[in-house]
């Protein structure tokens, strides 16, 4: 019996920059080499330009510079076998690739049959199917590759059991949301099964634009047994041990990490998605407005553990109706977590603003203009400071309010970057108190959101004694109702005969569809659902559709 050592290359590229990334295979086999003595190295799916490339693979310059790729990683004196995935053009059609390099040598190639056209996929705008199976002498073991969503079908593992291969590899860029580690372990434990054989699970990790890979790449025996894991959202070098018996492999079982509670992993993903998308886009600092609620005191303590408290201004923006509690409880929380932290009260820049439309709103009385301009004289203030010192603006809307449109255009929805835009308003509060209860390096609480931000009723503060729940319904209910309509697809009829109110469903629905435009506007932000605003949810701005059946 001969045992190869295996290592689950679980990393973070970056899109479009080719070089970088072949550059950070060529370390990782070479680290994989001297310190776990790895025999095979596994990489993500197409690594060498990163996921998802989107239209960059429609360049003709995309072909050229992985062909560079392909000549440096020949020339790498590589002793183990590598994997890893990469974009290919064959007889005028785009393939997504898995190809195994070995002694300089490209020795098999696999072509992704099942490509994804579905929430945030769209490969076959890109890309054409393969048709193959892909079996190749792995040290003695008839090894089959897939790519991503080909083990979500039942046909390429047929169809790797037809040809013989006894281990499968199957090569990802697979995207976070709620439950999907889970999702994955499950379905691959029955593929398993079906096939009589283990899977080793490569996923990519990191943030990219609004979707985070989460990582947790893992290995099944030939049982369906889960018996070695890699960590969430932790780039690195994850070594196993292969057990090669006359070309039936075995795993050796390594001790399995905790399964993470729902919001550890959504607050991870948070965490990442915003360092990623701030550090791969250039910036040095983020600022945001500090209000003393709920929404921008998470935002801040997502932004601190993301980049650190040195990275992160901190602006309280005050005005005649912002209450005392607010401005204590912003000034308490950039204490604790110890950032910049300044007041500019807007008050003079609105009078300016009145002053110079009181002819043409004479006549008129006090609106929804008056507190909109609140927030616009906000947003311009957080984008001078970020153009003055470079610091990329983050805002602060959740999912309930980007829902309905609770948000002012080049207001407070002025930014760059949308942390919570696909987080309920309900799981604000949840997160909030799941943030307070994670520990410092002494074993004393961390908690950073002061208590009375968490329990007071929410309020945009923008005119007298406001209160969210006097223009939308309770947050609870809220919350139910946009689930059902914007995640699930379910009519208002179809709401409405579940129990909730009639007029109460209508009009969230309303809310829903006329703010469509508000929201093609809005900054990104990450995705932690399976319907978040943005690739997911594509509905056109003008359109006549009636709610109902």
């Amino acid at each position: 019996m001969s045992k190869l050592n295996i290592v689950m290359a679980q990393i973070n590229p970056l899109v479009g920059d080719i070089a970088a990334n072949t550059q950070k295979v060529i370390d990782c086999v070479k680290v994989s080499e001297q310190t776990h003595r790895a025999q095979l190295v596994i990489f993500p799916e197409l690594t060498l330009c990163g996921y998802p490339p989107e239209d960059l693979l429609l360049r003709e310059s995309m072909s050229e510079r992985i062909n560079l790729a392909f000549r440096q990683l020949e020339q790498a004196d590589f002793t183990a076998t590598v994997i890893i995935g990469y974009p290919l053009i064959v007889e005028n059609k785009r393939y997504n690739m898995a190809g195994v390099l070995q002694d300089g040598h490209w020795i098999a190639e696999y072509a992704k049959q099942e490509l994804p056209n579905y929430q945030v996929f769209d490969e076959k705008r890109y890309f054409s199917p393969g048709s193959e199976a892909c079996v190749f002498d792995l040290f003695g073991i008839p090894t089959a590759l897939t790519i991503c969503e080909d083990i979500w079908h039942k046909a390429p593992m047929a169809q790797a059991g037809e040809a013989d291969a006894r281990l499968m590899i199957n090569i990802n860029a697979s995207p976070f949301h709620q439950h999907k580690l889970q999702e994955r372990i499950d379905l691959l434990g029955e593929r398993s099964t079906e096939g009589n054989m283990p899977i080793i699970y490569v996923n990519q990790v990191g943030g990219q634009d609004e979707l985070v890979f989460d990582g947790g790449s893992f290995v099944m025996q030939s049982n369906g047994e889960l018996c070695v894991q890699a960590p969430l959202y932790e780039e690195g070098l994850f070594p196993f041990v292969l057990s090669n018996d006359d070309g039936f492999p075995a795993i050796t079982p390594q001790p399995l990490p905790q399964a993470p509670s729902v919001l550890n992993v959504v607050y991870s993903a948070l965490v990442v998605g915003v360092r990623d998308y701030v550090q791969k886009n250039g910036f040095k600092k983020a600022v945001l407005g500090l209000s003393g609620g709920i929404d921008s005191a998470l935002t801040l303590a997502i932004a601190v553990d993301a980049l650190g408290a040195d990275a992160v201004s901190a602006i309280m923006m005050p005005f005649k109706y912002t209450s005392e509690l607010s401005q204590n409880d912003a000034a308490d929380q950039a204490y604790r977590q110890g950032v910049d932290y300044r007041e500019i009260s807007i008050e003079p820049m609105y009078n300016a603003f009145m002053a110079g439309l009181a002819d043409s709103f004479e006549g008129t009385s006090v609106d929804l203009t008056e507190q909109n301009l609140q927030a616009r004289c906000r947003g311009v203030l957080l984008m001078a400071l970020s153009n003055k010192s470079g610091a990329i603006v983050l805002t602060t809307g959740n999912k309930s309010e980007m829902a309905v449109g609770y948000s002012t255009l080049y207001g407070d929805m002025a930014g760059g970057f949308d942390v919570l835009k696909d987080v309920p308003k309900t799981m604000v509060f949840e997160l909030a108190r799941y943030r307070n209860t994670l520990l410092k390096a002494d074993g004393s609480l961390d908690d950073v959101i002061p208590s009375s931000v968490i329990t007071r009723p929410p309020s945009a503060e923008l005119a007298p004694d406001q209160k969210d729940e006097d223009n939308l319904p309770p947050y609870s209910i809220l919350d139910q109702i946009l689930e059902l309509y914007i995640a699930q697809d379910v009519s208002a009829d179809d709401i409405i005969a579940e129990g909730y109110d009639s007029d109460i469903v209508h009009r969230v629905i309303r809310l829903v569809d006329i703010n469509e435009y508000k929201r093609r506007q809005a900054p990104i932000g990450v995705r932690i659902s399976q319907r978040g605003f943005g690739r997911d949810r594509r509905y056109p701005i003008t359109n006549a559709w009636k709610p109902g059946i």
